[in-house]
């Protein structure tokens, strides 16, 4: 389900989705002429396969969207135009979206589950979004984040790592 943080995976999601099944065609392109009587036959076909692919990628965007929030977006539309006006309705700031990734980061704790190494490359994920947002944070601070979190039972690790960088 579409949240306001989520959109930027949402949008990839069907944009995959709908190339799987070659169903994109309407947001690939723009929309052709429509058919009349003058049209050739490979004119017709590709309006067709336009219309099918817009209709069908409207219905699937709208399985996303939580039907109170349908409401106020365009109804007749194509789905070009349907993916920009749900992207301004949930487009989160660049700040807003930093805070929230700064917030993450300063907050995990030592997830026994989830494994050390899975634990160290999510706080290197973090470190590179927040690089794409013009906030770069040192290898140095990550390290030293990761071995402050880290539990008890790791403390050799944090030994040999002190002793490491006073060599």
């Amino acid at each position: 389900m579409l949240t306001e943080s989520n959109f930027k995976k949402c949008k990839q999601d069907i944009k995959f989705a709908l190339g799987i099944v070659d169903m994109d065609l309407a947001l690939r392109e723009d929309e052709p002429a429509r058919s009349n009587d003058q049209s050739t036959i490979d004119q017709k076909a590709h309006y067709a396969r336009w219309e099918k692919s817009n209709r069908l990628s409207l219905i699937a965007m709208k399985r996303f969207i939580a039907e109170h929030l349908i409401s106020g977006l365009p109804e007749d539309t194509n789905v070009r135009q349907f993916l920009d006006a749900v992207g301004e309705r949930y487009r989160v700031s660049d700040k807003a979206e930093a805070g929230n990734l700064l917030s993450e980061l300063t907050n995990m704790r030592d997830d026994v589950a989830m494994g050390v190494r899975e634990f160290i490359l999510k706080m290197v994920h973090i470190q590179s979004k927040l690089k794409a947002h013009e906030i770069v944070l040192s290898e140095n601070y990550i390290v030293h984040h990761a071995l402050n979190i880290l539990p008890a039972e790791f403390s050799q690790i944090k030994t040999a790592y002190s002793a490491q960088n006073e060599t």
